[in-house]
């Protein structure tokens, strides 16, 4: 991945930087010149994110973190702190799935969880985050929602539910500190080439990319590019915004699309 932003000298922590999304952000975060705390709850993935990092001759730490507990969220910002002195920029990006079933199947257990990783998550990274960027005059938060914050998933009310929350939260910071110099905003995306889409039975996969009008699957590397862009100065103007990266997910009317009967 070719990266053209210089964050030399920032801070960068990113959740869930243990595969995906999140090592994608935080192998181009250090790509671009930035020192990276590199948190998931898996110390073997995160792990795993450091040496590539560290391959590439960047700079990162693996801080461990279960974003789902505010004890352990406040543990890991101390942890960064003690580490590399401050925090300029954050991704948090950590989330699960959720069970896919009818709102009314849906395990209360499950709603509990995805809530707390998803959602409450973020809450508890923005409180813990805005302070120490406030220390250093400033800085920019970009929290991963999805496709489905923007609309409907069948059968995925708890996922989808968390999604539009975290759209939500998003924008209701952003207007709380756009005056001191930190912004915030969302990235939602679609579809993403990862482990848990190709354990995915193909008659499921062909229907996904039915539904995304690009026709392909976005790689995780695609919206790490989104990340940087909003924590650029390119986008030092952009606050409280949730920006689609999901192929045309969420502009589709699927069932306006007849070109497979045909």
């Amino acid at each position: 991945m070719t990266v053209n932003y210089d964050f030399s000298g920032k801070v960068v922590l990113v959740t869930g930087a243990g595969s995906g999304i999140g090592r994608a952000t935080a192998l181009a975060f250090a790509q671009s010149g930035a020192s990276v705390a590199v948190a998931d709850i898996s110390t073997d993935h995160g792990l795993k994110t450091v040496e590539l990092v560290k391959a590439e001759g960047g700079e990162a730490t693996f801080f461990h973190v279960d974003v789902g507990s505010e004890p352990s969220v406040q543990s890991m910002l101390a942890g960064v702190v003690a580490h590399y002195g401050g925090l300029d920029i954050a991704h948090n990006n950590a989330g699960i799935e959720a069970n896919i079933v009818p709102l009314a199947e849906l395990d209360s257990d499950n709603w509990r969880r995805v809530i707390d990783v998803n959602l409450s998550s973020v809450f508890y990274c923005l409180k813990g985050e805005i302070p120490l960027m406030l220390k250093r005059g400033g800085g920019a938060i970009v929290n991963t929602a999805s496709a489905s914050g923007l609309i409907g998933g069948y059968r995925l009310s708890g996922y989808t539910a968390t999604k539009h929350g975290v759209v939500g939260l998003t924008k209701a910071a952003a207007i709380d500190y756009a005056n001191q110099n930190i912004r915030i905003n969302a990235v939602c995306p679609g579809p993403v080439d990862s482990p848990f889409l190709a354990d995915m039975p193909q008659p499921m996969r062909d229907r996904l990319l039915f539904g995304t009008p690009i026709g392909r699957l976005a790689t995780a590397e695609e919206i790490a590019r989104s990340v940087l862009w909003l924590c650029s100065d390119d986008a030092k103007y952009v606050v409280g915004h949730s920006m689609s990266v999901d192929g045309g997910v969420a502009v589709t009317a699927v069932g306006t699309r007849m070109d497979d009967l045909f």
